[in-house]
Order: structure tokens, then sequence, then C-alpha cells
């Protein structure tokens, strides 16, 4: 595995990446030869913010960790990734179970298909399920609509477009609007 590092408002020490390396090379056995991982470790007061992509073939996995405590963030940050590439490897070997063709995108991961799944089964449950009227309005009326329910996102039919559109707030406290492609 390839590693490169990028600081914002901080310089990445050699102690910091031999951390990274040391941690990321305990996931290293579940990820492709090739594969490159890009760690951005940016720091705001107090908050060290640490994201790591994993460009895999016809995948990228990403995550992101904020923590006061840049050595924790790591453990944190490697756990997640940990998660999701067995995750990703579960449903790969499933699908390969149905469908053939998924066997060969299997095999760059130098895994069989009857090799024993190292996690319970981690499927998708759906706990709940809505169905409601969906309104036509502009956007500025649907962060309206979402700002008084308290929610993240707001499903509307644009009332120009007659399509249906997403409203959503971002982490930096602006909006963020979803617009179907045709």
């Amino acid at each position: 595995m390839r590693y490169t590092f990028t600081g914002k408002n901080t310089t990445v020490t050699d102690g910091i990446r031999e951390k990274f390396t040391a941690k990321l090379d305990r996931i290293a056995k579940l990820f492709p030869e090739d594969t490159t991982a890009t760690v951005t470790i940016s720091v705001v007061k107090l908050d060290h913010t640490i994201e790591v992509t994993v460009n895999l073939p016809k995948r990228v996995l990403r995550a992101e960790v904020t923590s006061q405590d840049m050595y924790s963030g790591i453990d944190e940050i490697v756990d997640i990734l940990e998660n999701q590439m067995i995750k990703y490897k579960n449903r790969l070997r499933d699908k390969s179970r149905r469908d053939k063709s998924f066997a060969e995108e299997l095999r760059a991961f130098a895994i069989s298909e009857e090799d024993p799944s190292p996690e319970n089964d981690d499927s998708v449950k759906i706990s709940r399920s809505k169905r409601f009227f969906v309104k036509p309005m502009d956007a500025e009326e649907a962060i309206l609509e979402m700002e008084l329910l308290g929610h993240n996102f707001f499903v509307f039919r644009d009332a120009k477009s007659e399509e249906i559109n997403v409203v959503y707030k971002r982490k930096n406290g602006t909006y963020g609007l979803i617009e179907p492609e045709n």
C-alpha cells in the first residue's frame, strides 16, 4: 500500500507518518497490492481532522474523524476503514455467488468465494419507512421547511421543472441541492 500525506494548518512529521503507516499496514492485507491511500490532516484550534481516502478498483473508501487527540483519531479512522473494507468484501463475495461476473472483481482482493466471513453478516436493515406527499416548491421554501422540521435534508418537487430534488444542510452550515440529471 502506498501513502500520500497532506497537512492543512499543520506539518506532517515523520512520527505522524510512522504512526499512520504502522496502523494502516495492520489492515493493508485487506486491500489489493497497488492500493493508494491519501491521508489529509488538518488542525483548527484544538480539533484535529483526519481524512483518509483509499482508491480501490471500481470503488473509493473514505473515512473522516475529528478529535482533539490526533493519535486516538488515527486509531478510530483505521477501525472505520477496516469495517468498510470487510463489508465491501462480504458484499462482493455474496454477489459473486449469485453472479459469476463479480468473481473477477473479487479475485483482485486475493480472496476466494469460499473464504469464511471474518465478521457477522452486515446486511443492510431498514428500521423505518415513511411515505409523504411531495409538494411543489422552490429550493428556498424547501430549506425553510427543513429547518422548521429540524431535519438535515428535505425532499421536494421543484415548482419549475416538476422533478424531485433534495436540499440538505452541509457540515459547514451552508446548504446543498441535489437535482436529477436528464
